[in-house]
């Protein structure tokens, strides 16, 4: 049986996944650092294949991911959406679809 290598982080039942389908995988469990590193690298990779697929299963890995690493970095989903209803109380969200093209200097 051939064996592929990875350096990847995966979600916690993959590796019972794995050998329910009758394979056999080596896992370890990261420091909080790698953790958070490897956190951040999922993230680009969920939002590139977001960007690809424009599916709404990819979104929510990367909802999933994000999640992960406000949960990681010590924070609440509590502070995340206190800080995003903020920054949408002050500057606004994204309903109106308004694209900016231009900003002139004074008269």
């Amino acid at each position: 049986m051939p064996t592929k290598t990875y350096h990847k982080l995966v979600r916690d039942r993959i590796p019972e996944i794995i050998e329910a389908d009758g394979k056999t995988c080596i896992c370890e469990t990261l420091s909080d650092e790698d953790y958070i590193s490897l956190l951040d690298q999922k993230l680009n990779e969920e939002l590139a294949e977001y960007q690809e697929s424009k599916s709404l299963e990819e979104l929510a890995d990367l909802l999933e991911v994000m999640q992960a690493v406000v949960k990681a970095r010590g924070w609440t989903l509590g502070e995340l959406e206190q800080v995003r209803a903020d920054k949408a109380a002050k500057r606004g969200g994204f309903e109106k679809k308004i694209l900016l093209r231009e900003v002139k200097e004074g008269c």
